[in-house]
């Protein structure tokens, strides 16, 4: 949800802001403006403690490594400081694979596989405004996973920086993941609730 009461007070925040909020409170920013995080279900934390376990388990003695949130994940504008970053997302899972941007809590720069795990709250945000600033930076892989009719969509970045390839699974698939060789996700039991 949009947090108005802090957009009355300035037109467009940035990381450099964003550090002086509450630890307790989850925001992101989104070109300035703040948005607030609701506490996930116990579904979302089944599902993404699944996924990050499969996906951890694979990165073992690799170069890259998942994160889950709260996981602050600066994604810069050209030029754009790590303070002076007007986009700080905490995707459910981000994997990383070059260990120079990470930093205090999270990370600066462009994860090329990003998660999303949708509740009633985030969906909006998640599969239109999370989805086009995605594209735009850059994220090679992002994955929208919708609990409820245990369903994730794939979309791959193409050539022409837009996510013109879109996959959809259900409960009974695999999924190859285009950005990891050899890693296949196993969502039957991502999904065993």
């Amino acid at each position: 949800m949009e947090a108005s009461a802090k957009t009355n007070k300035k037109d467009q925040y940035t990381y450099k802001d964003y550090l002086t909020w509450p630890q307790e409170e989850r925001w992101e920013l989104i070109e300035g403006v703040p948005y607030m995080q609701a506490a996930p279900s116990w579904q979302h934390q089944a599902i993404s403690a699944e996924l990050s376990r499969q996906f951890a388990n694979h990165l073992i003695n690799t170069t890259c490594r998942v994160f889950m949130a709260p996981f602050d994940v600066r994604l810069p504008h050209e030029n754009e400081s790590d303070e002076d970053t007007k986009n700080v997302v905490q995707p459910d899972i981000a994997v990383v694979c070059d260990k120079s941007g990470l930093r205090g809590t999270g990370y600066y720069g462009i994860p090329p596989l990003i998660i999303e795990i949708l509740s009633p709250s985030t969906a909006r945000i998640d599969r239109l405004v999370k989805f086009t600033k995605y594209q735009q930076a850059g994220v090679k892989e992002y994955w929208i996973v919708e609990p409820d009719t245990k369903i994730v969509s794939v979309f791959v970045l193409g050539e022409d920086h837009r996510y013109d390839r879109l996959e959809i699974y259900s409960e009974e698939d695999t999924i190859k993941v285009s950005i990891l060789e050899g890693l296949t996700i196993d969502l039957k039991t991502v999904f065993d609730f």
